[in-house]
């Protein structure tokens, strides 16, 4: 395992909230990460699909680890901003987050998170987010 895979597991070990949905690192790579969740019973919404809140979250941990990747050893990571578009209900068995950055810097970072349901194999492309993440 590389530092940098070392340093984000570790950092998302702490995030409280990830553990809460059920979330795990699926893939590190620089400039990349990706995140899935179980739709869970207690994620849902008032109609059955996965809560926009589950596919914001890991969303954004997708895509702030992904900018995190790309900075100094000595720096974390916060969102700044972040926008969600909602495509479709999140109705299947997972969700899988795929950060990366779009644009890095040592300002700021511009970044972008596909999330995706999965059900039995297949594949539903449920949102976008675009943000900016800090170093701090």
């Amino acid at each position: 395992m590389t530092d940098i895979q070392t340093r984000i597991r570790n950092s998302f070990d702490r995030q409280t909230m990830m553990r809460t949905l059920g979330a795990q690192l699926a893939q590190i790579q620089p400039g990349q990460v990706v995140i899935t969740a179980p739709i869970l019973p207690t994620s849902l919404q008032q109609q059955g699909a996965g809560h926009a809140g589950l596919a914001f979250s890991i969303g954004d941990s997708a895509a702030g680890y992904s900018a995190l990747s790309l900075m100094p050893e000595d720096v974390e990571v916060m969102t700044v901003e972040m926008k969600i578009n909602l495509m479709s209900p999140a109705l299947g068995d997972r969700l899988v987050a795929e950060g990366r950055v779009i644009r890095p810097g040592r300002r700021i970072m511009v970044v972008a998170a596909d999330v995706w349901t999965e059900t039995a194999g297949q594949r539903k492309h449920v949102a976008i987010l675009q943000g900016t993440m800090i170093p701090v």
